[in-house]
């Protein structure tokens, strides 16, 4: 059976080396400054892959609401721009969108790449002036997760977008810690939720992880880190999961949990799971199923 995993880390280090060798300066923008450790997976993951082809450390980093482009041309004169990959791109999230769209309209003579990202616009409006933003920037390449964001993409820019795989794959099988439950539900309680979800079995612990446990300190880096470690720590409780969160199944395969996986409203995690994850044997199509694979 196809290691879903290796396979996914080998098209990572495709698209990064597409970009930059060693030495090389860039700026990452958009850190994920929130308790979503989806996020902070990714940021991470992508952190990872720059550094080991780089050798360096980022030169500028910005979160949505303190982008400063004077900084950035300061810190990073000459080097590539990325902008953080996720599942923001669209008009569910505004205020990412406003910063991808605010570096793009005022760094066109910097090559800009989108990581990995999926696509949503509900207003026609926003996805016709997000069109008209990239279509005017000459060197801007547009990476997103599944093929519906794909065809979105390629409307808007042609053959600088492309399909690839998300970025928290990049930090590999992590070791799966302390169980206590024999079902754990990592369920969405914010506006991608699907209303229509179906209920859950008693005895189930349901949560969400969009709560720090306490301050977290430290820089972008150890931030994401406490963050991430900390979602390692929650889906690790289950002896199977179910989950309507992306990164909940991407961690669960990180962590070979058994688990079955539910859509948020717009289809995002099905879609990912038809473009990249399909093969795995972790992956199961019934809460009895993954019981069964858990005992």
């Amino acid at each position: 059976m196809t290691d879903v995993i290796v396979v996914q880390q080998a098209a990572l280090d495709r698209l990064y080396r597409s970009h930059v060798g060693p030495g090389d300066r860039y700026a990452l923008l958009d850190f994920p400054d929130h308790a979503n450790v989806g996020d902070s997976a990714i940021w991470l993951g992508e952190l990872a892959m720059l550094r080991a082809i780089t050798g360096r450390e980022p030169d500028y980093v910005c979160t949505w609401h303190d982008f400063d482009e004077r900084a950035l041309r300061a810190a990073c004169p000459d080097g590539i721009v990325f902008l953080h990959g996720g599942g923001n791109l669209g008009d569910i999230w505004p205020h990412h969108q406003r910063l991808r769209e605010t570096v793009l309209a005022t760094l066109p003579d910097r090559r800009i790449v989108q990581l990995p990202q999926s696509i949503h616009f509900r207003d026609a409006t926003a996805a016709a002036r997000f069109a008209s933003v990239v279509a005017a920037h000459p060197a801007l390449t547009l990476y997103v997760r599944d093929c519906p964001s794909l065809g979105i993409a390629r409307d808007m820019i042609g053959s600088s977008a492309a399909i690839a795989p998300d970025s928290a794959f990049a930090l590999g099988p992590q070791p799966r810690q302390r169980t206590d439950v024999p079902l754990l539900a990592l369920m969405r309680t914010d506006v991608e939720r699907d209303a229509h979800a179906p209920a859950l079995a008693p005895g189930t612990l349901a949560c969400d992880w969009l709560d720090d446990e306490g301050t977290v300190e430290g820089d972008h880096a150890a931030q994401a880190l406490a963050r991430f470690r900390r979602g390692l720590r929650l889906l690790s409780r289950g002896e199977a999961i179910v989950t309507d969160r992306l990164h909940g199944h991407i961690l669960a395969l990180l962590l070979d949990i058994p688990h079955v996986v539910l859509d948020n409203d717009y289809g995002k995690i099905g879609r990912y799971v038809e473009a990249w994850t399909s093969a795995s044997h972790r992956l199961h199509r019934s809460v009895p199923a993954i019981r069964s694979a858990a005992a």
